[in-house]
């Protein structure tokens, strides 16, 4: 198989895919002549694109074309995926997804589809969909459940090998001016937040060591909360930062400190020092996970004090 074509599937979200990156490696590694493609949610595009073991990165679109699904231009976009997909004649398609929008999406390339069987998969639908099937336990960590996956198709074992995210970081845009640590506050879901004036004391700390606290978000109310903890903790707010030029900075930090999202599993996978904050998922399964120290706290209902986070953060 040294001159095998893959596509691997793994759309969403950010942490997702960050999770999936080490497939790569573990690929090249056994099959060195390998070429990988990857299908990906536009946003998050830019997660592959860091490896240099990805040839090429198709962005896919879906988010933005189910909301505009009856226009024109929508159905014309996805006819020129799907062509793109087709053309590219793969030798295999690996689902790393496991739901029925991945495997219909990875079977437009019209190549043998691999991905789970029902009894490991998130949606069992997606598996009927599927010629080769292999089982991977649901309750596996997600990076270990990505990676036995591909070996079970690939036919190489990882027994013993550390996942290698191998993830390079584009030119930073924006950077400190001095050194630094990074706080992620904001997530996709209320329910993942932690209180404000933890952050602020957090941030305090950061400074008492000497680093200035940058206080990262995305969107407009996410802005406002970082200007809050910043002025707090006499810290600084980024501008507007792409995917690529957030990795640059995250890479940069002494010490990173977010919630249980996609930017501070990419910090953990970058090998920076990170501490993940749960407040409504067990890390048992999606803990943060890199070459660097990394440690979670929390998980379903447990929303860690400012204590037990700073008794952490001294670990670090």
């Amino acid at each position: 198989m040294s001159g095998v074509r893959l596509l691997i599937v793994k759309t969403s979200s950010m942490g997702d895919v960050v999770h999936a990156t080490p497939v790569v490696a573990d690929i090249r590694r056994h099959h060195p002549g390998a070429e990988i493609d990857w299908l990906v949610e536009a946003p998050f595009a830019a997660i592959p694109q860091m490896h240099p073991g990805v040839r090429r990165v198709l962005p896919l679109a879906w988010r933005k074309w189910r909301r505009q699904l009856f226009a024109g231009a929508t159905w014309r976009a996805i006819a020129a995926t799907r062509r793109e997909l087709r053309d590219a004649r793969y030798d295999l398609v690996l689902d790393l997804q496991g739901l029925v929008k991945s495997a219909l999406w990875a079977r437009q390339a019209h190549a043998p589809l691999a991905g789970f069987d029902r009894e490991g998969i998130r949606e069992p639908l997606a598996s009927w969909l599927y010629q080769r099937k292999a089982h991977v336990p649901w309750q596996t960590p997600v990076v270990q459940r990505c990676r036995l996956l591909a070996a079970a198709h690939l036919g190489y074992r990882i027994d013993g090998e550390t996942a290698d995210f191998g993830l390079v970081p584009p030119r930073a845009g924006w950077m400190p001016r001095s050194d630094y640590a990074v706080l992620i506050p904001n997530a996709s879901r209320p329910e993942k937040l932690w209180p404000e004036r933890h952050w602020v004391g957090i941030g305090q700390r950061m400074r008492e060591r000497g680093w200035t606290p940058i206080v990262l978000w995305g969107g407009e109310a996410e802005q406002t909360l970082a200007e809050r903890i910043a002025a707090g903790c006499d810290g600084d707010v980024p501008p507007f930062l792409r995917v690529g030029e957030m990795a640059a900075v995250l890479a940069g930090a002494h010490q990173v400190v977010g919630l249980d999202t996609g930017f501070t599993h990419l910090a953990a996978a970058l090998g920076r020092p990170t501490l993940g904050i749960y407040c409504d998922y067990d890390p048992g399964l999606a803990g943060l996970t890199g070459p660097g120290k990394v440690l979670s706290i929390g998980g379903k209902g447990q929303v860690p004090t400012r204590a037990e986070v700073a008794a952490l953060i001294e670990q670090l």
